[in-house]
Protein backbone atom coordinates (compact mmCIF):
# COMPACT_ATOMS: atom_id res chain seq x y z
CA UNK A 1 0.00 0.00 0.00
CA UNK A 2 2.61 2.20 1.08
CA UNK A 3 4.53 1.79 -2.62
CA UNK A 4 1.26 2.76 -4.63
CA UNK A 5 1.04 5.99 -1.90
CA UNK A 6 4.66 6.60 -3.02
CA UNK A 7 3.93 6.76 -6.68
CA UNK A 8 1.10 9.00 -6.86
CA UNK A 9 1.94 12.83 -7.43
CA UNK A 10 1.38 15.24 -3.87
CA UNK A 11 -1.53 17.39 -5.19
CA UNK A 12 -3.48 19.87 -3.61
CA UNK A 13 -7.23 19.37 -3.56
CA UNK A 14 -8.24 22.41 -2.09
CA UNK A 15 -9.90 21.13 1.08
CA UNK A 16 -11.35 24.54 1.72
CA UNK A 17 -13.80 24.55 -0.87
CA UNK A 18 -16.12 22.75 0.52
CA UNK A 19 -16.76 25.63 3.09
CA UNK A 20 -16.79 28.01 0.06
CA UNK A 21 -19.48 26.10 -1.95
CA UNK A 22 -21.62 25.62 1.32
CA UNK A 23 -22.10 29.60 1.38
CA UNK A 24 -22.05 29.75 -2.26
CA UNK A 25 -24.81 27.03 -2.60
CA UNK A 26 -26.61 28.94 -0.16
CA UNK A 27 -26.65 32.46 -1.30
CA UNK A 28 -27.48 30.85 -5.18
CA UNK A 29 -30.57 29.32 -3.71
CA UNK A 30 -31.52 32.35 -1.81
CA UNK A 31 -31.09 34.67 -4.80
CA UNK A 32 -32.89 32.37 -7.47
CA UNK A 33 -36.04 32.07 -4.76
CA UNK A 34 -35.54 35.93 -3.03
CA UNK A 35 -35.35 39.06 -5.46
CA UNK A 36 -34.56 41.48 -3.05
CA UNK A 37 -32.03 39.14 -2.19
CA UNK A 38 -30.81 38.77 -5.33
CA UNK A 39 -30.36 42.45 -6.18
CA UNK A 40 -28.66 43.03 -2.85
CA UNK A 41 -25.95 39.94 -3.37
CA UNK A 42 -25.96 39.40 -6.68
CA UNK A 43 -22.54 40.76 -7.02
CA UNK A 44 -20.78 38.59 -4.09
CA UNK A 45 -22.40 35.22 -5.42
CA UNK A 46 -20.69 36.13 -8.96
CA UNK A 47 -17.27 36.59 -7.29
CA UNK A 48 -17.90 33.62 -5.08
CA UNK A 49 -18.50 31.03 -8.55
CA UNK A 50 -15.80 32.84 -10.11
CA UNK A 51 -13.12 32.21 -7.49
CA UNK A 52 -14.55 28.41 -7.53
CA UNK A 53 -14.02 27.22 -10.76
CA UNK A 54 -10.64 29.12 -10.55
CA UNK A 55 -9.54 27.34 -7.94
CA UNK A 56 -10.97 24.02 -9.63
CA UNK A 57 -8.89 25.04 -12.40
CA UNK A 58 -11.78 25.72 -14.99
CA UNK A 59 -11.64 28.21 -17.65
CA UNK A 60 -14.30 30.77 -19.78
CA UNK A 61 -15.71 31.49 -15.75
CA UNK A 62 -17.91 34.81 -16.48
CA UNK A 63 -19.19 32.67 -19.85
CA UNK A 64 -20.29 30.15 -17.60
CA UNK A 65 -21.74 32.59 -15.24
CA UNK A 66 -23.87 34.08 -17.52
CA UNK A 67 -25.40 30.77 -19.11
CA UNK A 68 -25.98 29.51 -15.60
CA UNK A 69 -27.85 32.70 -14.67
CA UNK A 70 -29.58 32.83 -17.72
CA UNK A 71 -31.14 29.43 -16.55
CA UNK A 72 -32.22 31.13 -13.04
CA UNK A 73 -36.24 32.18 -14.58
CA UNK A 74 -36.20 28.56 -15.71
CA UNK A 75 -35.08 26.77 -12.47
CA UNK A 76 -37.53 29.31 -10.55
CA UNK A 77 -40.47 27.87 -12.79
CA UNK A 78 -39.79 24.21 -12.10
CA UNK A 79 -39.21 25.06 -7.73
CA UNK A 80 -42.53 26.65 -7.99
CA UNK A 81 -44.22 23.65 -9.11
CA UNK A 82 -42.52 21.58 -7.02
CA UNK A 83 -43.42 24.00 -4.22
CA UNK A 84 -46.93 23.21 -5.83
CA UNK A 85 -46.82 19.37 -5.69
CA UNK A 86 -45.80 19.53 -1.74
CA UNK A 87 -48.90 21.83 -0.89
CA UNK A 88 -51.25 20.27 -2.71
CA UNK A 89 -50.20 16.64 -1.73
CA UNK A 90 -48.99 16.60 1.87
CA UNK A 91 -52.05 16.93 4.24
CA UNK A 92 -49.83 18.75 6.75
CA UNK A 93 -48.39 21.89 4.63
CA UNK A 94 -50.97 24.91 5.40
CA UNK A 95 -49.07 27.36 2.66
CA UNK A 96 -46.88 27.87 -0.05
CA UNK A 97 -44.78 29.53 2.58
CA UNK A 98 -44.05 27.09 4.52
CA UNK A 99 -42.94 24.69 1.72
CA UNK A 100 -40.44 26.95 0.61
CA UNK A 101 -39.23 27.89 4.01
CA UNK A 102 -39.42 24.55 6.43
CA UNK A 103 -39.22 21.41 3.73
CA UNK A 104 -36.30 19.70 3.41
CA UNK A 105 -37.27 17.99 0.53
CA UNK A 106 -38.00 21.12 -1.58
CA UNK A 107 -34.74 22.53 -0.65
CA UNK A 108 -32.83 19.44 -1.84
CA UNK A 109 -35.00 19.57 -4.86
CA UNK A 110 -33.75 23.37 -5.49
CA UNK A 111 -29.95 22.17 -4.79
CA UNK A 112 -30.49 19.97 -7.23
CA UNK A 113 -32.12 21.84 -10.06
CA UNK A 114 -29.11 24.41 -9.52
CA UNK A 115 -26.14 21.33 -9.65
CA UNK A 116 -27.67 19.78 -12.54
CA UNK A 117 -27.98 22.89 -14.49
CA UNK A 118 -24.06 23.45 -14.36
CA UNK A 119 -23.36 20.15 -15.29
CA UNK A 120 -25.46 20.41 -18.34
CA UNK A 121 -23.00 22.89 -18.63
CA UNK A 122 -19.95 20.57 -17.96
CA UNK A 123 -18.69 22.44 -15.34
CA UNK A 124 -17.00 19.33 -13.30
CA UNK A 125 -16.54 18.95 -9.66
CA UNK A 126 -18.90 21.56 -8.15
CA UNK A 127 -22.36 20.35 -9.17
CA UNK A 128 -20.90 16.88 -6.87
CA UNK A 129 -19.99 19.26 -3.91
CA UNK A 130 -23.34 21.33 -4.43
CA UNK A 131 -25.04 17.86 -4.01
CA UNK A 132 -23.01 16.67 -0.97
CA UNK A 133 -23.53 19.85 0.71
CA UNK A 134 -27.47 18.97 0.23
CA UNK A 135 -26.87 15.78 1.26
CA UNK A 136 -25.34 16.88 5.09
CA UNK A 137 -28.08 19.70 5.15
CA UNK A 138 -31.28 17.47 4.47
CA UNK A 139 -30.11 13.84 4.36
CA UNK A 140 -31.15 13.85 0.55
CA UNK A 141 -28.54 12.30 -1.66
CA UNK A 142 -29.55 13.04 -5.47
CA UNK A 143 -26.73 12.72 -8.06
CA UNK A 144 -27.06 16.10 -10.15
CA UNK A 145 -26.57 13.88 -13.67
CA UNK A 146 -30.62 12.12 -12.69
CA UNK A 147 -33.49 13.79 -15.02
CA UNK A 148 -35.96 14.84 -12.73
CA UNK A 149 -39.43 16.23 -14.34
CA UNK A 150 -41.82 18.52 -13.05
CA UNK A 151 -44.23 18.93 -10.08
CA UNK A 152 -41.53 16.38 -8.46
CA UNK A 153 -42.66 16.33 -4.51
CA UNK A 154 -40.38 14.27 -2.17
CA UNK A 155 -42.01 14.00 1.56
CA UNK A 156 -39.77 13.83 5.09
CA UNK A 157 -36.44 14.03 2.68
CA UNK A 158 -34.08 11.46 5.50
CA UNK A 159 -32.71 8.77 3.48
CA UNK A 160 -33.45 8.99 -0.03
CA UNK A 161 -30.90 7.91 -2.31
CA UNK A 162 -31.28 9.43 -6.17
CA UNK A 163 -28.29 7.81 -8.64
CA UNK A 164 -26.74 9.39 -11.31
CA UNK A 165 -28.76 8.07 -14.21
CA UNK A 166 -31.81 8.09 -12.61
CA UNK A 167 -35.01 9.26 -15.26
CA UNK A 168 -37.63 10.45 -13.38
CA UNK A 169 -40.72 12.31 -15.35
CA UNK A 170 -43.31 14.29 -14.01
CA UNK A 171 -45.63 14.39 -11.27
CA UNK A 172 -43.55 11.88 -8.85
CA UNK A 173 -44.12 11.66 -5.02
CA UNK A 174 -41.49 9.68 -3.17
CA UNK A 175 -41.05 9.67 0.65
CA UNK A 176 -38.35 9.06 3.42
CA UNK A 177 -36.03 6.09 2.61
CA UNK A 178 -36.46 5.42 -1.04
CA UNK A 179 -33.61 4.45 -2.90
CA UNK A 180 -33.37 4.67 -6.72
CA UNK A 181 -30.05 2.37 -7.22
CA UNK A 182 -28.17 0.49 -9.23
CA UNK A 183 -27.58 -3.39 -9.44
CA UNK A 184 -23.63 -3.47 -9.56
CA UNK A 185 -21.03 -1.08 -8.77
CA UNK A 186 -18.64 -1.68 -11.31
CA UNK A 187 -15.91 0.54 -12.51
CA UNK A 188 -16.59 -0.45 -16.05
CA UNK A 189 -20.83 0.25 -16.44
CA UNK A 190 -19.59 3.68 -15.55
CA UNK A 191 -20.87 4.84 -19.08
CA UNK A 192 -24.05 2.34 -18.54
CA UNK A 193 -27.57 3.39 -17.58
CA UNK A 194 -27.54 2.07 -13.98
CA UNK A 195 -30.59 3.53 -12.14
CA UNK A 196 -34.29 3.05 -12.67
CA UNK A 197 -37.02 4.99 -14.74
CA UNK A 198 -40.02 6.61 -12.86
CA UNK A 199 -43.15 7.51 -15.36
CA UNK A 200 -45.69 10.11 -14.79
CA UNK A 201 -47.60 9.98 -11.84
CA UNK A 202 -46.39 7.47 -9.38
CA UNK A 203 -46.01 7.63 -5.69
CA UNK A 204 -43.03 5.72 -3.50
CA UNK A 205 -43.93 4.83 -0.40
CA UNK A 206 -41.36 5.17 2.76
CA UNK A 207 -38.46 2.60 2.44
CA UNK A 208 -39.01 1.16 -1.10
CA UNK A 209 -35.69 -0.06 -2.80
CA UNK A 210 -35.72 -0.10 -6.86
CA UNK A 211 -32.65 -1.22 -8.71
CA UNK A 212 -31.56 -1.37 -12.19
CA UNK A 213 -30.69 0.42 -15.45
CA UNK A 214 -33.21 -1.36 -17.44
CA UNK A 215 -36.01 -1.35 -14.54
CA UNK A 216 -38.87 0.82 -15.54
CA UNK A 217 -42.46 1.85 -13.48
CA UNK A 218 -45.08 2.39 -15.25
CA UNK A 219 -47.32 5.82 -15.01
CA UNK A 220 -50.21 5.61 -12.53
CA UNK A 221 -48.00 3.50 -9.94
CA UNK A 222 -48.18 3.03 -6.41
CA UNK A 223 -45.08 1.19 -4.90
CA UNK A 224 -45.78 0.86 -1.37
CA UNK A 225 -43.18 0.98 1.49
CA UNK A 226 -40.47 -1.29 2.04
CA UNK A 227 -40.58 -3.28 -1.16
CA UNK A 228 -38.16 -4.44 -3.21
CA UNK A 229 -37.97 -3.86 -6.89
CA UNK A 230 -35.68 -5.66 -9.66
CA UNK A 231 -37.60 -5.52 -12.69
CA UNK A 232 -39.98 -3.58 -14.75
CA UNK A 233 -43.60 -2.75 -13.11
CA UNK A 234 -46.89 -2.37 -15.71
CA UNK A 235 -48.73 0.99 -15.62
CA UNK A 236 -51.37 1.60 -13.29
CA UNK A 237 -50.10 -1.33 -11.06
CA UNK A 238 -50.00 -1.53 -7.12
CA UNK A 239 -46.98 -3.20 -5.55
CA UNK A 240 -47.31 -3.71 -1.78
CA UNK A 241 -45.10 -6.49 0.63
CA UNK A 242 -47.25 -8.82 2.49
CA UNK A 243 -47.06 -9.50 5.62
CA UNK A 244 -49.08 -9.77 9.18
CA UNK A 245 -48.95 -7.55 12.42
CA UNK A 246 -49.02 -10.05 15.69
CA UNK A 247 -50.37 -8.77 18.35
CA UNK A 248 -49.68 -10.17 21.96
CA UNK A 249 -50.72 -9.41 25.28
CA UNK A 250 -47.85 -10.00 28.11
CA UNK A 251 -48.49 -12.56 30.95
CA UNK A 252 -50.05 -10.93 34.25
CA UNK A 253 -51.40 -7.91 32.26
Amino acid sequence: MRQIIDTLPVKDYHMCLRDAVEIFTKELINGVIDTQYKFVYQEKTTEKFLKILERLNVENGETIWENFKNSFDDIRAKLDLDALAAFKNDPAAKSLEEVYLAYPGFYATAVYRLSHQLLQLNVPVLPRMMSEFAHRYTGTDIHPGAEIGESFFIDHATGIVIGETTIIKNNVQIFQGVTLGGLQVKKSLASTKRHPTIENNVVIYANATILGGNVVIGENSVIGANVCIRESIEKNSVVTVQYENKIFKKEGL
